[in-house]
């Protein structure tokens, strides 16, 4: 799923659909902003999964609906609770895998165009000295 993921937010969201997604790289205190459209469209398109799934045969695609559904929940409580602060989680990552997660994707954030931006990925974020890297090297080459 974290494949899926990152490649539909490294060439849709930051893409052809970067009208919707720029919402959440501007600083915002809405409850609700354009990018939370790709929550219910994914969820819609797991809940439509559930039903084709549901046949006698379709076992595979019952999965991949509860693999979305899983990915989706987890996504939802650790960017937005975790990481964006947008409901109240007690965790705050002070070390750690949870810790490198928050890091790469404020890395992320730090672009605030649809081009030049590190880490689409979200669960398996990469080692936060080459992300930085990339992020000057990006920066610098857009100078």
């Amino acid at each position: 799923m974290e494949g899926v993921a990152w490649a539909a937010h490294r060439f849709l969201m930051h893409g052809p659909l970067w009208r919707l997604h720029a919402s959440h790289h501007t600083s915002s205190r809405r409850r609700l902003e354009g990018n939370d459209l790709f929550g219910a469209a994914f969820a819609l398109l797991a809940f439509g999964l559930f039903w084709l799934g549901a046949r006698p045969g379709w076992d595979v695609i019952w999965w991949t609906a509860a693999g979305m559904g899983a990915y989706g929940l987890l996504y939802a409580v650790v960017h937005d609770g975790m990481v964006h602060r947008r409901f109240p989680l007690p965790v705050r990552p002070a070390r750690g895998y949870l810790r490198r997660l928050a890091q790469a994707h404020h890395l992320h954030h730090r672009t605030h165009a649809r081009d030049g931006a590190v880490s689409f990925g979200f669960l398996m974020p990469r080692d936060i000295p080459t992300l930085k890297r990339r992020l000057r090297e990006r920066q610098a080459g857009r100078a």
